[in-house]
Formats: C-alpha cells, sequence, structure tokens
C-alpha cells in the first residue's frame, strides 16, 4: 500500500484528534515500519489495519467506522491534491465510472508498484448504480468512504447499500448506490 495513504491517515489523526493521539497509536501498534512513511513509498497494508485497531481502541469508535471515515478524508484529500481527476465531471456516477480507466491509470503512472483494487460500474437508472469492489486486501469500509466523501464532493446525497462476500482470496463487495433528489 502506497505511502500517500499512511501519511494521510497519520494527518486525518492528527486532525480529528491530537498528534499526541497520533504518535501513541504509532507506538502501540509497533509498526515494522515505525510508522515513517513516505507518500511513494510501500508499506505492508496491516500497518494500516494495525493502526486503526489502535485507535478504535484508543477512540471507542468501531474500527469499520473509522476506516469509512478515513475514506470520507481522503476522498477530500484527493480532490485537493489531485483536481484534475474531479474537473468536467458531472457528479458522483460520473466519476466512479472513470475510476478505473482513467484514475488508476493515472496512478499507475506515478506509482508503477501500486496494487490497486478493481471497481466495476454498472447504471441501473438514472439515479442508480451498481459498483463491484475487488481487491486482495480487505478495505470494501475505505472504499465506501470513499464513495461518501465523492458525493460529498459533488454535493449529491446518496445510499449506499452493501453486500460483501469473497471471491477466492479476493475480498469482493456490492455496493447498490441511489441518488436521492
Amino acid at each position: 500500500m502506497k505511502g500517500i495513504v499512511f501519511s494521510e491517515f497519520n494527518e486525518m489523526v492528527e486532525e480529528m484528534y491530537s498528534p499526541t493521539l497520533a504518535d501513541r497509536i504509532i507506538t502501540q501498534a509497533d509498526l515494522a515500519s515505525g510508522g515513517a512513511y513516505t507518500t511513494v513509498g510501500t508499506y505492508d497494508h496491516r500497518e494500516l489495519l494495525a493502526l486503526v485497531t489502535c485507535l478504535s481502541r484508543e477512540t471507542g469508535i468501531a474500527a469499520n467506522d473509522l476506516v469509512k471515515t478515513f475514506g470520507r478524508h481522503l476522498a477530500a484529500r484527493f480532490s485537493a491534491i489531485y483536481p484534475a481527476f474531479f474537473e468536467g465531471v458531472g457528479g458522483t456516477f460520473d466519476f466512479l465510472e472513470t475510476i478505473e480507466q482513467h484514475v488508476h491509470v493515472e496512478v499507475r503512472k506515478l506509482y508503477p508498484d501500486a496494487e490497486l483494487p478493481t471497481f466495476s460500474t454498472e447504471r441501473t437508472g438514472p439515479d442508480s448504480m451498481v459498483m463491484v469492489y475487488q481487491s486482495r486486501r480487505p478495505f470494501a469500509d475505505l472504499a465506501e468512504g470513499l464513495i461518501a466523501g465523492c458525493a460529498s464532493h459533488f454535493a449529491e446525497r446518496i445510499t449506499i447499500a452493501r453486500s460483501d462476500g469473497k471471491n477466492g482470496e479476493l475480498h469482493r463487495t456490492r455496493f447498490t448506490l441511489s441518488r436521492i433528489d
């Protein structure tokens, strides 16, 4: 997992809670990297899971809720850091349809060794979409938070229903999205 994800997680913890708590969970997690991340480095995704577990223990907030919150934070940060991905896009569904063919193509140019999840989308109506997430890593909650964060970016209200499963070694989640007027 790329270091930018870890750096943004630490930044979120510092902003939402405190730099002291961010340092404390890094110490508690006893990370192989020592918690020193560069945005272009590659790190074991289990370090993020360990950080989330420690943050959950410290805050009393369920780990899956923290990961969804982080996804929303990450969407806001990505829209600030990479505004070109969001420019000229009509809304959440339009953006989600660009992930595989545009966003991930550009990410691979920047980070050729990135192991990205896959997303497939299907419009099931003018205000509905099915999006399928697949990854070797268990981050469907992060994907859900990113979807919600995209909806916030485009000032749209979207309901998200999901069905989790496995496809061999892959985590597979089917998101059913409905836009509310």
